[in-house]
């Protein structure tokens, strides 16, 4: 497991490393957010071990989870391995208002803001446990009813009203392009985020730590990188070739 899991780490280090050179980047440019879904514990493990430092998960009750059991385990280790870096869970699925109180404690940014009010439920929780939590924008770039996210004309409008809350930290904006086998439209719809990101940054209403970008899974990555993405989300090509649960595991 270790060994498959090392190879298809190099193998998107690789296409991270040929998508920044296409697009004129730096490699160190775009971060990988390991989203650790249906991988057991071992494999986070693994993750952890091999010094992959940000982890993604979509559901607040197994990030949670996993969280804790990586804590645990770094714990009975003295805390970690030496030379490791620190560490970081990314909520990147949607977030109910009603789960953040429970999340917060264990999240270290969370990519999917899609409304006001959910902003500010995190603004009041993160107030009651003197946080200032990182967010990021979700954007509907594809117009999709079937996604979650505010509608492109609407986000520089929520960006700024988002970046007045005091216990929330605006760090930039995160879309989902279509699942199409059109590459036009999923370069359509970074560009589209791309463009508006580009606009608040000029408007600097969001301050100076605007200035991330969450684009990108397995299967479109390379095409957000060319369009600036900073993170870019990845489970399946990771995990190609590694026995998997058949649903987001346990780790009690």
């Amino acid at each position: 497991m270790k060994r498959k899991l090392a190879e298809n780490l190099k193998r998107i280090q690789r296409r991270i490393e040929r998508a920044c050179a296409r697009s004129g980047r730096e490699p160190d440019e775009v971060r990988l957010v390991a989203v650790t879904k249906y991988a057991t514990l071992d494999v986070v493990r693994a993750l952890v071990e091999f010094g992959v430092p940000l982890l993604g998960e979509s559901r607040v009750q197994e990030l949670i989870k996993r969280a804790a059991a990586v804590r645990e385990w770094l714990s009975r280790r003295g805390g970690g391995a030496s030379g490791m870096p620190p560490l970081a869970w990314h909520m990147v699925g949607h977030l109910q208002r009603n789960k953040v109180k429970a999340l917060l404690p264990w999240v270290d940014m969370i990519h999917s803001v899609d409304s006001l009010r959910l902003a500010e439920e995190i603004d009041a929780q993160a107030a009651r446990i003197d946080r200032r939590i990182p967010v990021l924008l979700e954007v509907n770039s594809s117009g999709e009813g079937s996604k979650q996210g505010v509608a492109v004309a609407a986000t520089t409008h929520l960006a700024e009203q988002l970046a007045s809350l005091e216990h929330i930290e605006l760090r930039g904006l995160m879309t989902m392009a279509p699942l199409s086998d059109d590459v036009r439209v999923v370069r359509h719809a970074f560009e589209r985020v791309r463009e508006v990101f580009e606009e608040i940054v000029l408007e600097r209403t969001c301050g100076p730590r605007f200035c991330e970008l969450s684009m990108g899974m397995t299967h479109d990555f390379e095409h957000a990188i060319e369009f600036g993405a900073t993170y870019v989300r990845i489970g399946t090509a990771l995990f190609e070739g590694i026995e998997l649960a058949p649903q987001p595991a346990e780790v009690d």
